[in-house]
C-alpha cells in the first residue's frame, strides 16, 4: 500500500490521500480544525472540550461532522480511550499547518507582524488554550513571575503587564483603574479527615486566614467575608498553610471540615482526608482578566475578546451560589 501523504493544494484546499485517492478540505470550516488538533493533542474528548470551551457533545458532533464532510474516521473511539486513525494521523501535521497560516494570515493583515507581545501574567489557574486563542489577533508573552492576584493587579495598573488574570473586587478594580471580564471560577470545597464524604454546611466549616498578607491578602479577604456570611469559623495560621502540605496538617490537627484555597484545587488529597462538597451556600471563587481601563492598545482589547468570548458564567450566579459582595462578577439583582 502506498505510504499516506499531505499536501496543500490550490486556493487553501488542504489535501490528504494514499496513492491517487485524495481528500479535499474545501468547504472545512477553520473551527472545525482547530476542534479536530486539540482532541489528537489531548486524545480526550472531556479534557478537549474544556480547553476550548464548549460543551462535550457539541464537540463531538463538530467531529461527526467534520468526518462527514471528509468521508473519512478521523478517530477510533470507545468509552475507555480516543486514538487517531491512520487518515486522522495524516491530516493532522496539515491541519496544524493550516491553522498557523491562517493566524499569521491574519495577524499579518492586521498589522500584527512587527507588535511587541502582549505581556499576561497569572496567579494559579490559567487557560490551558490561551495562546490557541489569541493566536489570530496577537502575540502573548506568558510572563513567568506568578504573584499573588493583588500583585499581580498592581502590575497592570503601572504598565508593568498588559493583562493579568487575578481574583479582584470592584474597590480594586475602583482603586487601580482597572476592567475586568470573567474568565474563570473554581467552586470550593472542604476537606476533612476520616471517610465521609457527604456535604457540609458552609456554618460547619473552618476556614484558615494566614498572617502573611503580603502573600494571601486575596484569600484573606475572601475567606473573612465567606465566614461572616455564612456563620463558618475562623482560625489563624502563622506557616502558610492555607494550601499545601501544611494545610492537610492542620486539617488533621482541626478534625474538622476545611474550606480549600483556590491555589490547591486540583491537588491530590491524601489518602487520610476527604473532599466534601459545601453547600447552603457554596461558595465560588472568579478569576478575572483584568486590563487598564484607559488602555489605547487596540491589541489589548483584542486579547481580552479572544480569551473571554464563550466563557459561561450560569455556575457563578446560579442560585445557591456564594460571592462576596463586591465581586464584579456577582449578579446585578444580588
Amino acid at each position: 500500500m502506498a505510504a499516506k501523504s499531505a499536501r496543500l493544494g490550490p486556493i487553501g484546499s488542504l489535501l490528504i490521500g494514499a496513492g491517487s485517492h485524495c481528500i479535499t478540505l474545501a468547504r472545512v470550516e477553520l473551527r472545525q480544525l482547530r476542534y479536530f488538533v486539540t482532541v489528537a493533542d489531548e486524545l480526550n474528548f472531556g479534557r478537549a472540550a474544556e480547553r476550548l470551551r464548549i460543551a462535550g457533545p457539541s464537540l463531538s458532533q463538530q467531529i461527526k461532522a467534520l468526518e462527514r464532510d471528509l468521508k473519512v474516521q478521523l478517530f477510533d473511539r470507545d468509552r475507555r480511550s480516543v486514538e487517531l486513525t491512520p487518515a486522522g494521523s495524516a491530516l493532522l501535521p496539515r491541519a496544524r499547518a493550516l491553522i498557523a497560516q491562517a493566524d499569521e494570515l491574519r495577524r499579518h493583515a492586521l498589522g500584527l507582524s512587527s507588535s511587541d507581545p502582549i505581556r499576561i501574567g497569572y496567579v494559579q489557574w490559567c487557560p490551558t488554550d490561551w495562546a490557541e486563542r489569541a493566536a489570530g489577533v496577537a502575540q502573548l508573552r506568558v510572563d513567568t513571575w506568578v504573584m499573588p492576584s493583588h500583585a499581580q493587579a498592581a502590575r497592570v495598573a503601572d504598565g508593568s503587564l498588559d493583562l493579568a488574570i487575578c481574583w479582584v473586587e470592584r474597590k480594586d478594580l475602583q482603586a487601580l483603574s482597572l476592567d475586568a471580564r470573567l474568565v474563570g471560577a473554581d467552586r470550593l470545597y472542604a476537606v476533612s479527615a476520616g471517610r465521609d464524604g457527604g456535604p457540609v454546611a458552609a456554618r460547619d466549616v473552618t476556614v484558615l486566614l494566614d498572617s502573611d498578607e503580603a502573600s494571601w491578602s486575596s484569600w484573606n479577604r475572601y475567606a473573612e467575608q465567606f465566614a461572616a456570611a455564612t456563620g463558618a469559623r475562623v482560625e489563624h495560621v502563622e506557616d502558610g498553610g492555607v494550601t499545601g502540605s501544611t494545610f492537610y496538617d492542620h486539617v488533621r490537627r482541626l478534625r474538622r471540615p476545611v474550606l480549600n484555597n483556590p491555589k490547591g484545587q486540583n491537588d491530590s488529597t491524601p489518602a487520610d482526608l476527604t473532599r466534601r462538597a459545601v453547600q447552603h451556600p457554596t461558595p465560588m471563587w472568579t478569576w478575572s482578566l483584568v486590563w487598564r481601563r484607559d488602555e489605547p492598545n487596540p491589541l489589548v482589547h483584542n486579547v481580552v475578546d479572544a480569551l473571554s468570548v464563550g466563557v459561561d458564567d450560569s455556575p457563578v450566579i446560579a442560585p445557591g451560589m456564594w460571592l462576596p459582595a463586591d465581586d464584579p462578577h456577582r449578579a446585578v439583582s444580588d
